[in-house]
């Protein structure tokens, strides 16, 4: 039977709580750092982290002082919304957004076909009778209507003192076209000074159907970083069977209560967790444990939301509901993950959050600049070229660089059955050189079974003593017993009827049947009641105990009928992992407070150098110290409780999905399967996402450093060169799409 433990967010202290809220009409990264400055200056805010990527915003706040409401009204007094009070805020956010891509579109299309025109006339046409005012006509609308949403985000932002990419959007474009309509209708103020009246109404136009066309590439492109979450989120199905009264009903999955009896048949998607009443069948699991085997199900068996029942028919009790579900617990760390900031964005925040104010610094002193030494069309080039620095400079790249290829780097962990909790730890796992591992339940398989039953009696003997180790076995409640007990049970083996039992502590049992004295237990319990061992069998048990299996004899009152080996089994895919990562040169350690002898013959088969036997749980995490105080990036993998202080002191810790819940609570990753293949994958998922982070930076910083000083006409005086602010606004855009589509890459790359 496979077991999925429940994956739970850490709770805050007191009545501070920290909610996820989507945020609504936030168009640039500069936006998300007014949401974010605004939640922040908001009594009884503890600590906020704004996401323009995925546009939410999570809060750290004290109930007491300060309500949802009252946080949503503080981000509408700057302009832009908080979705709070709801049952279901990520489908509101998502119908806004799916309204808000629809008229982008529109506004796209429109702007398009009004914008050729202007072009074609600017290009070939320029001197047709009343061409600026057909210009004037066609681009209007384009600027004032279908670019309207530039102007008034600008607004806003003045009132409170603020300034985005909609500020140099709109100014750039509103002093074009007012600029150009001067011209249009005062042209002998220019004619009287020997100058021609240039009008840029194909300027204002083609940068404001760029930037939407850029902007609705953008929205396409970061609809595809959350794909992981809709994935997960389509694994639960929208109605479920209910037994009431009866009577089958058909409800809506959100109408299960806790108790309900749920009906799934051959094929259906299991709803919601719960314990398996009657029936029985074989689930694929794959989804939430990666084991690619299905496992039966039958009475008294967990169920878990999302998996997939293949042949029989079975009915359960609905016990986990709702949010509660370990589905739900996967897409909420999943989307926390997303939201998440690492400590480089911390940074790309601090400097969007001035780029704008510095941009219009530049662009006021390339016109001044422009205007002093410009010589005779210096005001006509002053105006262009501030304009065009206006347009070319946009944080939007900047601050896309970073959440877009954590985003995808999170929703890539997800579809591999590796679950990171917050965006640092994503950061700094490739550069981890020293990995802990715990043994039992990480390295091993954490569950007892028989692996050696050899026999000292004739083969008619052993079916008659097979019954009576079976039924000796089954009476007992030590856990060592349950492995003979599934040694046996396919054998379908039929017990026997016994005069006594008895229960020996820290020794064994035994039991009468037949007039005949039979015990099961350690050497010592063997001894005590003088049982002869021979030599060969001393020697056999020798060997397997060599072999970090614990030796349990089966005996009579005379002699050894049996020796039973039973050890915690070494993972298929532990030893092939450990190679893995001492081939990248990371140092790998195994704790456990186990025997020298077990851990040693388990350290061999694995091919580990570094172990230590007999630790205690504050012993693993004053190891993780010593190996920080060399200065090594530790991380530390584990599944147990036992595991979690040291868990709590690594630098990235890493739970085992099957493990404990304060496990899975401490770490920053989990592995859903018990896999640990997954932790190379994990570190060569960092590494691909810091790769594809510093990449983005790089263009988007590269972009700016040469397009703003080309915008502003630095090659002017070599070459007479001056950049068009149509193709500053095409660049502008492109940006943005080049950042999002190089994140976008790391969705196929092989981890």
């Amino acid at each position: 039977m496979s077991a999925v433990s429940e994956i739970q967010v850490k709770p805050q202290k007191g009545n501070v709580i920290r909610n996820t809220f989507p945020v609504l009409e936030m168009s640039c990264a500069a936006c998300a750092v007014s949401v974010e400055s605004i939640l922040k200056s908001t009594a009884g805010v503890k600590d906020v982290a704004v996401n323009f990527a995925n546009q939410t915003a999570w809060v750290e706040y004290d109930q007491q002082q300060i309500k949802p409401t009252e946080l949503q009204n503080a981000v509408r007094s700057i302009g832009y919304d908080l979705v709070v009070d709801t049952e279901d805020p990520q489908a509101i956010q998502e119908e806004a957004q799916r309204k808000h891509y629809k008229a982008l579109k529109r506004r796209t299309i429109w702007s398009s076909i009004l914008t050729i025109p202007v072009v074609i006339i600017a290009m070939f046409f320029m001197d047709i009778p009343y061409g600026s005012y057909i210009s004037m006509i066609l681009s209007a609308p384009v600027v004032f209507y279908f670019g309207r949403s530039f102007f008034i985000n600008a607004w806003r932002q003045a009132r409170h003192r603020q300034a985005n990419m909609d500020t140099l959007v709109a100014l750039s474009t509103g002093i074009a076209f007012l600029f150009s309509a001067f011209n249009t209708f005062f042209p002998d103020f220019w004619h009287s000074r020997n100058l021609h009246a240039h009008v840029y109404y194909e300027a204002a136009a083609v940068v404001i159907t760029f930037i939407s066309l850029g902007k609705l590439l953008e929205e396409k492109a970061k609809s595809n970083t959350s794909s992981a979450i809709k994935k997960l989120m389509g694994l639960q199905p929208k109605t479920v069977h209910v037994i009431m009264d009866n009577t089958e009903h058909e409800l809506p999955v959100a109408s299960v209560k806790h108790g309900h009896i749920i009906v799934v048949r051959p094929g259906e998607k299991i709803p919601v967790d719960g314990t398996l009443m009657n029936g029985s069948s074989f689930v694929d699991e794959s989804m939430i444990t990666g084991e690619p085997v299905p496992i039966e199900k039958k009475y008294g068996d967990k169920v878990f939301a999302g998996t997939i029942n293949q042949k029989g028919s079975f009915q359960f009790e609905a016990q986990k509901v709702g949010n509660e579900t370990i589905l739900a617990q996967i897409i909420k760390m999943v989307q926390q993950a997303q939201g998440s900031k690492a400590p480089v964005q911390k940074l790309v925040d601090r400097i969007a959050g001035v780029f704008v104010p510095v941009v219009i610094g530049i662009a006021l002193l390339t016109f001044i600049a422009w205007m002093i030494f410009g010589g005779d069309n210096a005001f006509t080039h002053a105006l262009l070229t501030s304009v065009t620095v206006l347009v070319i400079a946009c944080p939007c790249a900047l601050g896309l660089a970073t959440p877009t290829a954590i985003m995808v780097g999170v929703g890539k962990g997800a579809e591999n059955n590796i679950l990171i909790k917050d965006a640092e730890s994503l950061e700094l796992a490739h550069k981890v050189n020293a990995i802990i591992l715990d043994k039992t339940g990480t390295i091993t398989e954490g569950k007892p079974v028989v692996t050696d039953l050899i026999w000292a009696a004739t083969e008619k003997e052993v079916e008659t003593y097979q019954r009576i180790l079976y039924t000796l076995e089954y009476q007992s409640e030590h856990p060592l017993a349950d492995a003979v007990v599934n040694k046996l049970k396919p054998q379908q083996i039929k017990s026997v009827a016994l005069d006594a039992f008895e229960s020996i502590t820290a020794r064994g049992v035994k039991g009468k049947a037949d007039n005949t004295t039979y015990y099961i237990g350690n050497k010592k319990l063997i001894e005590e009641h003088n049982i002869k061992i021979s030599d060969s069998i001393i020697s056999k048990a020798l060997t397997l105990q060599s072999e970090a299996k614990t030796v349990v004899y089966f005996t009579d009152d005379n002699k050894v009928i049996a020796l039973i080996a039973i050890a915690d089994r070494i993972k298929a895919t532990s030893r092939d992992a450990i190679g893995l990562l001492q081939k990248k040169g990371i140092d790998v350690y195994m704790l456990t407070g186990d025997n020298e002898q077990t851990a040693r013959a388990v350290a061999a088969q694995v091919n580990l150098n570094h172990y230590k036997a007999n630790v205690l749980p504050s012993d693993k995490a004053d190891f993780v110290k010593h190996l920080q105080a060399q200065g090594k990036v530790v991380a530390m993998v584990g599944d147990g409780i036992n595991d979690s202080q040291a868990l709590a002191q690594a630098d990235i810790s890493i739970a085992m999905g099957k493990g404990s819940d304060i496990a899975m609570d401490v770490a920053k990753m989990t592995l859903i399967t018990s896999d640990l293949m997954s932790i190379p994958k994990a570190l060569n998922l960092s590494t691909k996402t810091v790769q594809g982070v510093r990449q983005n930076l790089f263009w988007a910083f590269i972009y700016n450093v040469i397009g703003i000083p080309l915008a502003a006409g630095a090659l002017y005086p070599l070459n007479g060169f001056l950049l068009d602010p149509m193709i500053a606004g095409a660049a502008m855009a492109l940006s943005s799409v080049s950042v999002v589509a190089n994140s976008l890459r790391l969705r196929t790359t092989k981890i």
